[in-house]
């Protein structure tokens, strides 16, 4: 669970990342960015150990990019 977790928050910050990039906003991508490393290496130190937790990553990344994109869709609808 902690690195579908961890991973959903590494997708998150990734979409982030690419979205502050296009308005090019250097402080919020950048700091989106050093988020990304954070939570990347989480889930990277697990699974290099045990193999199983790529299918939790993958689960976990799924989600993290289509929450993100359906927060963003409400958000301009508003």
């Amino acid at each position: 669970m902690l690195v579908m977790f961890a991973m959903i928050l590494a997708d998150i910050c990734w979409t982030m990342y690419f979205i502050e990039t296009e308005k090019r906003r250097s402080v919020p991508a950048g700091m989106w960015g050093a988020a990304i490393l954070l939570f990347g290496s989480l889930v990277t130190m697990n699974y290099v150990e045990d193999h199983r937790l790529l299918i939790a990553a993958v689960i976990g990344s799924f989600f993290g990019v289509y929450i993100t994109i359906e927060w963003k869709k409400r958000k301009e609808a508003k």
